[in-house]
C-alpha cells in the first residue's frame, strides 16, 4: 500500500526512513516539504499533538524569508489556479467544500477584488482555513466577511494570522492522514452552538447572543444545561439551586471523599461569545460523559456547576453564582434593580428560586478537594505563541474606579488656551499616564474604557469629563503600588490646572494566585499531551477567584481563534484545540484518582 493511500500511525512515521515519512506528509503544509523534513528531525513523536507542534516549531525557526515563501505558495481564494484547475488536491477539496467553485457573479467578482486589494496592501496571498473551527467549512458569506475584515490588520499581524491559518489547514489534514476525529471536541462544539440558540430578546431577533440572569433565556439554558448533565452525560443528582446554578454531582467509588469541584458560567455579556464560561461548564460535563459511558467511578466524585451568574449585566454584582458557593453572597444584593427597575429578589422569586436556602448553599471546603476551571484565554498570548493550552499562574486583582473631573465650561472660540479650565484635557493627560505607569512592569494593565463629556459640544470647552478606571495586576501589591501614583497624578493634574475631582471605587478583587500542586496536576496533563508548558497569568476575573477565597485552585486556559478575541461574536475555538482540553482534564481526574489509591494520599 502506498503512503498516499495509508492511515499513518505514529509508530510507522517514527520508524519510517526518513524520505519515506517526508513523503508521507506530502501536501500538509502547501508546497513546502523542508517543513517536515525539518520536523521530523525531531522523532520520536509520541503524541499526534507533538507533530503538529514540531511542524509549528519548524515555521517559526524558518525566519521570515521562508515564511514569506510559504505563504507565497498558496493559491488565491477563488482566484486564477482554481479557474485552471491547478490547485493541489488538497486546496481543491477545500476549496470546493467551502463553495468557492460555485460563486455567483457577484461572489466571485467581490472575491476578486478582495484578493487585489489584499496583495496590494500586503504583498501576499490571503490565507483562511476555509474548512474552518469543525473542519466541516465555513460558508461563502463568512469567508466573504472575514476577508474584509482581516484587510485592516497591521502587516505584521496579518503576516502571522496568515501562518496561523496555514497551521489550521497542516491540522486538519494531518487529522485526516492519520484518521484521527476530535469527537470530543466535537460534542463540545455542538453543545455549544445548541446553547446559543438562547439569547434575550432585542438580541435574539438580530442572531446576536445574550443571555443576562434570570431571564427567559437565561433560564431556558439552565434547564437545558440540567437534561444534558442528568440525561446524556449521566450525572447521579442534578438540581437548580438558590441562586440558578446548575449542580450536577457525580458519585465516586468513595462517596465520602472529598470531591472535585469545577465549572464555570453560562450567562453572557451583551452580544458576546458562545464559548467564555461555557467552556469549562463542557468539558467537565463531556468527562463525566466518558467516564459514565465506561461504567467508571473515581475514588472521588466530581462536583460540576454551571454558575449561573459571572458578567454583572443585569445587575451591578459580580459572581453570583460562586460567590453564593463561597458564602459570599450579600443580601444588600437583592435589593439592586435592573434597567427596567425588577429587583432582584422580585427576579428569583418569578424564576422559583428558594432565595431562603442561599445561606445553606456555602461549601465546606474539608468536602473538597479543590477547584479547576477551564476557560477560553480571552487574549492573544496562546494565539501569538501558536499554543493550544496554557497554565494559569495567577488571576489578577482588580480595582475600578468611576472618575469626574469639573473645570469651567467656556467659549471654545473666545477662551484664550492659557486661561482655561478644560477637563477633557486633564483626563487626556490621565490617560497617557496611566498607559505610561501601566508600561513600566510585566502584567500590570491599566485602562480607562470609559470617557465622555456629558452634554458636550463642538464649541464649548469640556466643562466635565467622567471616566473609569480598571487596573490589574498578578498581586495586589504591584496593582496598589499603580492606584496610588495614578491617583496622585490625578490628583496634581486637577491642582495645575484649576479643576476638581471625585474618584468612586466600585470594585475592589485580590488577585488569586494559583495553588502549586493544583497547578502542577494541569502542567503534568499539558505535558502528557505532548505539548509545551506555556504559563501565563489571567487579566480577566473568573468564577476561580471567588472559590480560591475558599479553597485550592487552579485554571487552564484554551487558545481562542481571531487573535483571541472574546465577549465578541468573533470569538471561536477549534474543535482540535477542544479536544485537547478534554484531554488534559481526563489525565488531571486519572492523576487525581491515582493520588487517592497510593499509599501515601
Amino acid at each position: 500500500m502506498s503512503t498516499a493511500a495509508r492511515t499513518l500511525t505514529l509508530e510507522w512515521l517514527n520508524a519510517a526512513p526518513a524520505a519515506q515519512s517526508r513523503d508521507a506528509l506530502a501536501g500538509v503544509y502547501e508546497h513546502s516539504p523542508w517543513i517536515a523534513e525539518a520536523a521530523l528531525a525531531g522523532r520520536p513523536f509520541a503524541t499526534l499533538a507533538a507533530l503538529k507542534r514540531a511542524l509549528v516549531e519548524a515555521v517559526r525557526d524558518a525566519g521570515t524569508d521562508r515564511q514569506l515563501a510559504l505563504i507565497r505558495a498558496h493559491p488565491e481564494l477563488a482566484g486564477k489556479a482554481m479557474v485552471a484547475k491547478a490547485l493541489t488536491a488538497e486546496s481543491a477539496g477545500e476549496q470546493g467544500r467551502a463553495g468557492l467553485t460555485e460563486c455567483t457573479p457577484a461572489e466571485f467578482a467581490r472575491i476578486q477584488q478582495l484578493n487585489a486589494d489584499y496583495n496590494a496592501k500586503f504583498g501576499f496571498p490571503f490565507i483562511l482555513a476555509v474548512r474552518g473551527p469543525r473542519g466541516t467549512g465555513l460558508v461563502k458569506r463568512e469567508i466573504i466577511d472575514t476577508f474584509a475584515r482581516r484587510l485592516a490588520n497591521p502587516a505584521e499581524f496579518e503576516r502571522a494570522e496568515c501562518l496561523r491559518q496555514i497551521h489550521r489547514i497542516a491540522e486538519i489534514r494531518l487529522d485526516e492522514k492519520f484518521g484521527a476525529e476530535p469527537a470530543l471536541g466535537n460534542r463540545i462544539l455542538d453543545w455549544a452552538d445548541a446553547l446559543a440558540h438562547h439569547s434575550d430578546p432585542g438580541y435574539a431577533e438580530r442572531g446576536e447572543l445574550t443571555v443576562t440572569y434570570l431571564t427567559d433565556a437565561h433560564r431556558a439554558c439552565a434547564r437545558q444545561l440540567q437534561h444534558w448533565m442528568r440525561d446524556d452525560c449521566g450525572f447521579d443528582e442534578v438540581h437548580i439551586d438558590a441562586v440558578g446554578n446548575v449542580v450536577g454531582l457525580y458519585h465516586g467509588s468513595n462517596r465520602d471523599a472529598p470531591r472535585l469541584l469545577t465549572g464555570s458560567h453560562y450567562d453572557t455579556v451583551r452580544n458576546g461569545g458562545r464559548y467564555d464560561g461555557r467552556l469549562g461548564i463542557f468539558v467537565p460535563m463531556v468527562c463525566v460523559r466518558e467516564l459514565h459511558r465506561a461504567g467508571r467511578r473515581l475514588p472521588f466524585g466530581i462536583e460540576g456547576v454551571a454558575f449561573a451568574e459571572e458578567e454583572g449585566q443585569r445587575y451591578k454584582a459580580v459572581f453570583l453564582g460562586s460567590g453564593a458557593l463561597a458564602g459570599h453572597f450579600d443580601p444588600r444584593w437583592l435589593d439592586q434593580t435592573d434597567a427596567d427597575g425588577v429587583s432582584m429578589r422580585d427576579a428569583m422569586r418569578r424564576a422559583g428560586l428558594a432565595i431562603d436556602h442561599i445561606a445553606q448553599m456555602k461549601r465546606d471546603p474539608r468536602r473538597y478537594l479543590g477547584f479547576v476551571e477551564v476557560h477560553i484565554e480571552q487574549g492573544p498570548v496562546l494565539a501569538e505563541l501558536d499554543a493550544p493550552l496554557g497554565i494559569v499562574t495567577s488571576i489578577n486583582g482588580s480595582v475600578r474606579y468611576l472618575c469626574e473631573i469639573t473645570g469651567m465650561a467656556s467659549h471654545a472660540g473666545t477662551t484664550p488656551m492659557a486661561m482655561r479650565r478644560d477637563a477633557a484635557a486633564a483626563a487626556a493627560e490621565l490617560v497617557l499616564y496611566l498607559e505610561q505607569r501601566a508600561s513600566q512592569e510585566p502584567h500590570l494593565v491599566g485602562t480607562v474604557g470609559m470617557l465622555a463629556v456629558p452634554n458636550g459640544s463642538i464649541n464649548v470647552v469640556p466643562g466635565r469629563c467622567a471616566f473609569s478606571l480598571d487596573i490589574r495586576a498578578t498581586t495586589d501589591a504591584v496593582r496598589d503600588a499603580c492606584e496610588r501614583d495614578v491617583l496622585e497624578r490625578l490628583r496634581a493634574i486637577c491642582e495645575r490646572r484649576g479643576l476638581i475631582f471625585t474618584a468612586e471605587e466600585t470594585i475592589r478583587a485580590p488577585a488569586a494566585p494559583s495553588a502549586p500542586e493544583w497547578q502542577a496536576r494541569w502542567e503534568r496533563a499539558v505535558q502528557s499531551l505532548g505539548l509545551p508548558l506555556v504559563h501565563l497569568p489571567s487579566g480577566a476575573g473568573h468564577d476561580a477567584m471567588k472559590l480560591h477565597e475558599v479553597m485550592p485552585q487552579a485554571m487552564l486556559f484554551q487558545r481562542g481563534l481571531n487573535a483571541g478575541i472574546s465577549h465578541n461574536p468573533l470569538e471561536a475555538i477549534t474543535n482540535d484545540d477542544t479536544e485537547l482540553a478534554v484531554r488534559a482534564f481526563q489525565h488531571l481526574l486519572d492523576g487525581l484518582a491515582q493520588e487517592a489509591r497510593s499509599p501515601a494520599a
